[in-house]
């Protein structure tokens, strides 16, 4: 597989072609600041054909195929995503400018979602209902249709396998509009989707602005399902599209999730994860542990241990492997340090930050990690998602698990919490009384968690993806009473 990346193509209905306007936006490397390649700008004639496309393979080659049989090509997609593991990788680190471990990382979980929705694409069962007498009543799971996917730019591997995987399993086709920033490895999944078989229209793939090809995706008339996952003011956006041809929304939205963290854990065991769920991916990441609930008793040894970490933590391009890379882009760079810079005016304490190499590509978005103590829990960076390497630390008195509770539910956000705790007991109190999609005990994000339904509650969004839920989402019930 070539690791340069764009084309300047869109995948529709099996074949690679220019855009509609013929033009192409330009693939910057985060760690560098070069531009490395180009992408199509993909309009709204873009988004018609592909849905026509997507609608003519579900009426024709895709639609017939037996649920075993896109089963057999979701599991063949894997193996070649497999086989093409360390171009994906690299092309991934390149794009996103995330380092090449993590890169590696999202290329297994994309393989294996394919690998489980494949496996699953046939285990999706219908019910009986037992009803009058005279009448069967069976309720089957169908495809919705043509199914939309806006995917963000942080994670593309790994969005493309939770969401599109799932969708092809249950029969969609799908139209997948990839994040402006990052689109070269969901155009490379789409060529290797070409060579696993998939029939032409199954999967069609449109880059371009969210604003152009993004926004006319949410709004077609032709679309049966969307998927979205973003901020929350791009989500709105997307909802209100949807609403006014009467879609059903999957929505991911973000979070601020909370980490609390108990005076009888076993503070060496969660030390890594505390660190690194807030800064992985520089912080950019949804599910992101930003903020640390310590009780009051152990605090300070827990700010003491959770700094000397967090100024150790090596800032670099991501092919050189960092435990950190570069944001996304400048404009994203100059907003945390911004949001870093009012927390200091704000009288915030730095208890540490991470130091920046000299060497560092001048042009290159690089953002120290940096960990902020005696937070306001009403603070900004204490109530808003930073998107960025920024931890919170916040006190909770000794033994108040009800504080620890309003704090952890004391945002607009609720998609993933960590409780970490040796007391049985109280593990399954918090774990039931924080509100929140995901609850890790004693540990956080389980390895990424193919298997685990993942998703929000309140302004974090709604529905469900990965795991088998996924499955049910991507589906619609029909009920037929049969008399006889």
């Amino acid at each position: 597989m070539d690791e340069a990346g764009g084309d300047g193509l869109v995948l529709i209905g099996g074949s690679w072609r220019e855009p509609a306007t013929g033009e192409t936006l330009p693939v910057e490397n985060p760690s560098t600041g070069a531009w490395f390649a180009r992408i199509a700008r993909g309009t709204r004639p873009d988004i018609d054909d592909a849905v026509a496309a997507a609608r003519a393979a579900l009426d024709g080659a895709w639609g017939r195929l037996a649920a075993t049989d896109r089963g057999r090509l979701l599991d063949r997609l894997g193996r070649l995503v497999a086989a093409n593991a360390d171009a994906l990788a690299r092309l991934e680190a390149r794009d996103v400018g995330k380092p090449l471990a993590q890169a590696r990382a999202d290329v297994a979980a994309c393989a294996r979602y394919c690998e489980y929705y494949g496996g699953a694409a046939d285990k999706v069962h219908g019910t009986t209902i037992p009803y009058q007498p005279g009448y069967t009543v069976v309720c089957l799971r169908e495809p919705h249709g043509v199914t939309g996917h806006i995917i963000p730019w942080n994670y593309p591997l790994q969005i493309i396998g939770r969401s599109v995987c799932a969708a092809l399993a249950m029969g969609n086709a799908v139209v997948l509009k990839p994040g402006e920033h990052a689109s070269l490895t969901a155009l490379a999944i789409g060529r290797l989707a070409c060579e696993a078989g998939f029939p032409p229209g199954a999967l069609n793939i449109v880059p371009g602005l969210g604003e152009e090809a993004g926004a006319a995706l949410a709004a077609h008339p032709g679309i049966d399902h969307l998927s979205f996952t973003g901020s929350r003011a791009v989500g709105i956006q997307v909802q209100t599209a949807a609403a006014r041809t009467i879609t059903p929304v999957t929505l991911e939205l973000g979070g601020k999730s909370p980490q609390i963290l108990f005076a009888d854990a076993d503070l060496e065991a969660a030390l890594p994860f505390l660190v690194n769920a807030a800064v992985q991916n520089a912080g950019q990441t949804c599910s992101a542990g930003s903020r640390l609930l310590v009780e009051a008793s152990i605090h300070d040894r827990v700010v003491a241990a959770v700094a000397a970490r967090i100024a150790a933590v090596t800032v670099g391009p991501a092919e050189t492997d960092p435990a950190v890379g570069p944001l996304i882009t400048a404009a994203e760079a100059a907003r945390v340090r911004g949001v870093v810079a009012r927390a200091r005016a704000d009288g915030l304490t730095v208890a540490a930050e991470a130091r920046l190499a000299a060497d560092l590509p001048a042009a290159g978005h690089y953002v120290a990690p940096v960990l902020l103590t005696e937070v306001p829990s009403n603070h900004q960076v204490a109530q808003q998602e930073i998107f960025g390497p920024v931890l919170s630390v916040i006190r909770f008195a000794d033994g108040n698990e009800d504080a620890a509770v309003a704090l952890a539910n004391g945002t607009d956000y609720g998609l993933v919490a960590g409780v970490w705790t040796r007391d049985g007991g109280r593990q399954l109190r918090l774990a039931r009384a924080v509100r929140a999609g995901q609850v890790f005990v004693n540990t956080y994000g389980a390895g990424g968690g193919v298997e685990l339904p993942f998703g929000g509650v309140k302004q974090s969004g709604y529905g469900r993806e990965k795991g088998f839920e996924a499955l049910y989402g991507f589906s619609v019930v029909k009920t037929i009473a049969l008399r006889h």
